[in-house]
């Protein structure tokens, strides 16, 4: 049973499924609230029951504030200025920097191995280096994610064909021993390598080195409001969960391991995590 009480013009009532199959995208300025309060004579709370859908956080508004009390859930509900979220301009400027400087050395330094790893992609499998997959990022914006393949060209249409192998719980598709991944792939994804085009999300600004990993649009559509949470600041390279055993935790541990991050951030707090992160690639534990 929840109890909650909230700023009614911080929360949309709008579900992430309508909004984006209207072709929605955030707009600079505008609040997620904002297309429907405008367009609805209705009450918010008299909208709300009568849609019988889930109140969707205002991702945009500094002021927004939530007051839950959580009597059987296990996730914890963030307030506005709580850890990343209540950062003062220049922890946000000192985190930002770190970006830049960490992000821009780590790409001078891997850009040997992309290339070695390219070409092993190219000589081994037909199709490109490089997949991009729709991701969705801080206060729900999509962004085309950089990756290199590491499955077969048609590893989408077989998705469907192999639903009832997945081992991974909640919105999360994941086999350990996937079938449309290659061979040089499984090295890749081993060994993370196939994430580190990503350095490039984080030098333009849609990443960040630490933060929650970008979930798909698809996941996002099921999410619970509580778990948008996960939206409210930027996605990262690495996380919580990343370092403390990737795929082989379940989906409501990786969301409690963000919303926590979120929560008690600092800028040692992501040092701390970037120091775990090469021990946690070079063991493989979690990754595949």
């Amino acid at each position: 049973m929840l109890s909650l009480c909230f700023n009614a013009a911080a929360f949309a009532r709008q579900s992430v499924q309508d909004m984006w199959g209207d072709g929605w995208e955030p707009v600079e300025g505008e609040h997620m609230s904002s297309r429907v309060t405008d367009s609805q004579s209705t009450s918010p709370a008299d909208d709300a029951r009568s849609r019988a859908i889930d109140p969707v956080i205002d991702l945009r508004s500094a002021d927004a504030f939530v007051s839950i009390d959580i009597v059987d859930g296990s996730i914890p509900l963030l307030d506005a200025q709580d850890g990343l979220l209540g950062a003062t301009h220049r922890q946000t400027r000192l985190k930002r920097a770190a970006d830049l400087l960490i992000g821009g050395i780590a790409m001078l330094l891997v850009l040997p191995l992309l290339a070695i790893a390219a070409l092993l992609i190219k000589l081994t499998s037909p199709g490109p280096v490089f997949h991009t997959q729709v991701r969705v990022g801080r206060d729900g914006r999509k962004f085309r994610l950089l990756k290199l393949r590491t499955m077969y060209v048609d590893a989408e249409e077989r998705r469907e064909a192999l639903a009832a192998e997945n081992e991974s719980d909640g919105p999360v598709f994941k086999i350990r021993q996937d079938p449309r991944v290659t061979r040089v792939g499984r090295v890749l994804r081993k060994l993370s390598i196939d994430e580190l085009p990503q350095l490039a999300h984080v030098l333009t600004g849609e990443m960040s080195l630490v933060g929650p990993r970008p979930p798909l649009p698809a996941e996002v559509e099921t999410y619970s409001w509580c778990q948008l949470q996960r939206l409210l600041v930027k996605p990262g390279l690495t996380c919580t969960w990343q370092v403390s055993g990737r795929a082989d935790l379940n989906f409501d541990t990786w969301v409690r391991m963000d919303i926590e991050y979120i929560h008690g951030w600092s800028p040692r707090s992501d040092l701390r995590l970037l120091a775990k992160t090469v021990p946690a690639v070079l063991s493989g534990r979690g990754a595949y």
